[in-house]
């Protein structure tokens, strides 16, 4: 089967499950026909607009016609010729702000090619080049199609090229599609510090919806990906199209239903204080966006978009490859540690199995504590004598890997750096300057900045032996055009490029106090980013499902952090927050040193349980389940299923709960095993009194003390059944009830889980 065919004036372009068409319509416009489910290249005609009559008070293209660019569905609209619908671009040539691209001509390429400035995906069969011109406004315009059949993937964007002497871009759109489509709803990932990308789901009205950033990168406010779908589609059923920018600045998407019942979708730059002088035979380039269709539900889409990133976005040696588990220093010590402190806690990570020890913030310059050092690179000497050398030869001779966390696009006020170069700092002329976490940025469109960051990092790096580097960001852009903040971002791609490039070894995981820029265009250099600075597992649930709607499980970074978390004082039982964390890349950002023996020894069998099971943990396909208030369910699936059952709250006389596992093979037979993990006997306060020969405290010494050496196992739950009873739903042993306890009661209280692994093959499995 072709990907791209041109049959009477109709482009096809297909993938394995969907089509995309439109064609070159009587006046020269590209008329958008069809985006969704497969169809024949025939049915062109059937699906296109019936222009039989125009409405009172439409603007004719032409008069004497039937043709009004307001109820037209054009590829690229723009403003001047009778629609006044949002345009996809907003050029003002000698005064007028009017354009009307005409088809002129097209191209079909083998592969992709690549955008001048920013990254894009890579590994395209196919790429439709079109043509468009206004002889007029003597601007050109080409819109690139890019065929990904196999993950089901389009991509889009746009150049626009200027043949005037000037001319002044406000507004040009990665692309515009119109689908007449009735009952639809669509999701968004809204959010802020410590809670980012909660989904939102929306009904679709007549009127207009925005998502956008005006912080100067992808934001926590509203995530660049969305999704549309129509109001009956389910998890596993029904048309949905997704959207995603790969892009780090300021984006902006729209979704307008007009009182035609046409819903126009654009995505691309925030225009918002946007404006580009574009000189003669100047060139714009815009990011790329991801177009995904399935009719198989939301988890269809997940699926295209999943396999999409891991094979045609992420890159270097990290593609497709294991994540190690890490343990990160930060939550456990802040800036007040020293090389013995640093030491202790790596030798108890390598005892308990862990592969990757990370240096945070605090290891350099006058850095001891937010207002001071950033932009400096000189080790602390007073807490680490010999210097991240000497330390890093340590860390490696434990075994480990070993990475670091920077801030390069920062500086303090109060550093050597700032002392030397106080016109690195990007500063508004005339104006007092404002602070974020008491800094201020790097200017990246200063070349001689990207210099000094691309040799800092880059000497770091190679001095020290580093296989890993976190690199936050913890600061807005304020005060400044969209075109600088545009400028700002490809600059920062060039330090990327620069950096990491050449160094595909290193393990890089971005980061931006949080999840600020979890987004394709950073997932094109760094393999992983940090999804929120909040690890309380129950937030967690809801800032990963919305994360998994769009991104796969390997680039999200999760920890397991202590108990009672930092940011919302929650209690949380170990076994949860392993449950949480496993359905991503798995670290532990705590003081190890400080747990008890029975700590540990979980520890070191979730590490155990989550080695055997990587690859199913970070690459398998992931199913979401329908929303519930009692819990929340993440099924992960290769050759082998496992799923988290995870509790948010626990009610007396609790509902009987089933287990409903996906995509098994109905004909086969499957036994289902609850993964092995301890109760801590504290959770039982005075209860414990009914099964000893003497009455304690229970929040006395003893119970504290027999706490921190033993526990209690939770219940061992073995179930066989088909897949089709599977697929339905079996039903799980009883929850405790208050009235007793035995060997078969599962004990997942407030907060506390299961996880269950499924095989085909019962007599053969190993034993967890």
């Amino acid at each position: 089967m072709k990907n791209i065919t041109f049959i009477n004036n109709t482009f096809h372009l297909k993938t394995h499950h969907s089509s995309y068409v439109f064609k070159i319509s009587e006046y020269g416009h590209l008329e958008h026909i069809h985006y969704g489910y497969l169809v024949s290249d025939l049915d062109a005609s059937a699906l296109s607009l019936k222009r039989n009559i125009a409405y009172g008070d439409q603007i004719l293209y032409k008069d004497n016609t039937h043709y009004s660019l307001d109820i037209v569905p054009t590829e690229f609209p723009s403003y001047g010729r009778g629609d006044f619908n949002s345009s996809a671009i907003e050029v003002i040539v000698n005064g007028s702000y009017t354009t009307d691209f005409i088809y002129d001509s097209y191209e079909i390429k083998d592969g992709d090619i690549k955008i001048n400035g920013l990254p894009s995906s890579y590994g395209a069969e196919e790429t439709l080049i079109i043509h468009l011109k206004d002889e007029v406004a003597k601007l050109d315009l080409d819109l690139y199609y890019a065929i990904f059949p196999v993950e089901n993937i389009i991509t889009r964007r746009a150049i626009l090229i200027n043949h005037n002497d000037k001319c002044i871009l406000n507004k040009l759109m990665s692309f515009s599609l119109d689908l007449y489509e009735d009952d639809l709803s669509f999701m968004e990932l809204r959010g802020a510090w410590n809670k980012e990308t909660h989904s939102i789901f929306k009904q679709l009205k007549e009127g207009k919806y925005i998502i956008e950033s005006n912080v100067g990168f992808s934001s926590s406010k509203n995530n660049p990906a969305f999704l549309i779908k129509r109001n009956n589609t389910t998890y596993d059923d029904g048309d949905a199209w997704g959207f995603n920018l790969v892009y780090s600045g300021n984006h902006y998407s729209s979704i307008e239903k007009n009182e035609y019942g046409i819903t126009r979708i654009q995505s691309g730059i925030n225009p918002n204080r946007f404006t580009c002088v574009l000189e003669k035979e100047e060139t714009f380039e815009t990011p790329e966006l991801v177009l995904n269709y399935n009719n198989r539900g939301l988890n269809g889409l997940i699926y295209n978009f999943h396999n999409f990133i891991n094979r045609h976005i992420v890159r270097s040696e990290w593609k497709l490859k294991e994540r190690p588990i890490l343990i990160n220093s930060w939550e456990g010590f802040g800036f007040k540690f020293n090389k013995f402190d640093l030491l202790r806690l790596a030798r108890t990570a390598k005892q308990l199995d862990m592969e990757l020890f990370v240096l945070d913030d605090g290891w350099f310059g006058r850095r001891s504590d937010d207002t001071k050092g950033l932009g400096d690179y000189d080790h602390n000497e007073d807490k680490l004598p010999g210097g991240i050398k000497a330390l890093s030869e340590e860390i490696h001779n434990l075994g480990m890997m070993f990475g670091i966390w920077v801030e390069p696009e920062a500086i303090s006020i109060d550093s050597k750096l700032y002392e030397e170069h106080p016109e690195y700092a990007l500063r508004e002329k005339n104006r007092e300057d404002v602070f974020g976490r008491h800094e201020l940025l790097m200017d990246l469109t200063n070349p001689d900045v990207r210099d000094y960051i691309v040799e800092k990092v880059s000497n770091l790096i190679d001095e020290n032996n580093i296989d890993y580097i976190k690199w936050d960001m913890n600061r807005n852009l304020t005060g400044v055009s969209g075109l600088y903040t545009h400028n700002y971002i490809k600059g920062l791609y060039e330090v990327f490029d620069r950096i990491f490039t050449s160094r595909p070894h290193v393990l890089f995981e971005s980061c931006s106090s949080g999840g600020n820029r979890f987004d394709l265009g950073m997932l094109c250099y760094s393999p992983q980013i940090w999804a929120s600075d909040d690890t309380d597992p129950i937030e967690r649930l809801k800032i990963q499902k919305g994360l998994y709607y769009f991104y796969p499980q390997s680039t999200i970074g999760a920890h397991v952090s202590a108990s009672p978390h930092s940011q919302t004082l929650r209690r949380t039982p170990l076994e949860t927050r392993f449950h949480v964390a496993s359905i991503g890349a798995l670290g532990y950002e705590l003081d190890l040193t400080q747990l008890s023996n029975i700590e540990k020894e979980d520890i070191k069998n979730q590490i155990a349980y989550y080695k055997k099971h990587r690859k199913t943990f970070q690459y398998g396909h992931l199913y979401l389940f329908e929303d519930n208030d009692l819990r929340e369910i993440f099924e992960v699936k290769t050759s082998e299923t496992i799923v988290a059952n995870i509790r948010k709250l626990y009610y007396a006389a609790p509902n009987i709960e089933k287990l409903y596992v996906k995509g098994l093979d109905d004909d086969k037979n499957y036994v289902v095993e609850s993964r092995d993990y301890q109760l801590n006997i504290k959770q039982f306060g005075n209860l414990i009194n009914y099964i000893l020969p003497i009455k304690v405290n229970s929040e006395g010494v003893i119970i504290n003390e027999v706490s921190k050496r033993m526990g209690m196992k939770a219940s061992k739950q073995v179930y066989r059944a088909s897949g089709k009873a599977l697929r339905a739903g079996i039903i799980l042993n009883s929850l405790f009830l208050g009235t007793g306890h035995n060997d078969e009661l599962r004990l997942p209280l407030d907060f506390g889980s299961d996880m269950y692994l499924i095989k085909d093959n019962y007599e053969s499995r190993e034993e967890e």
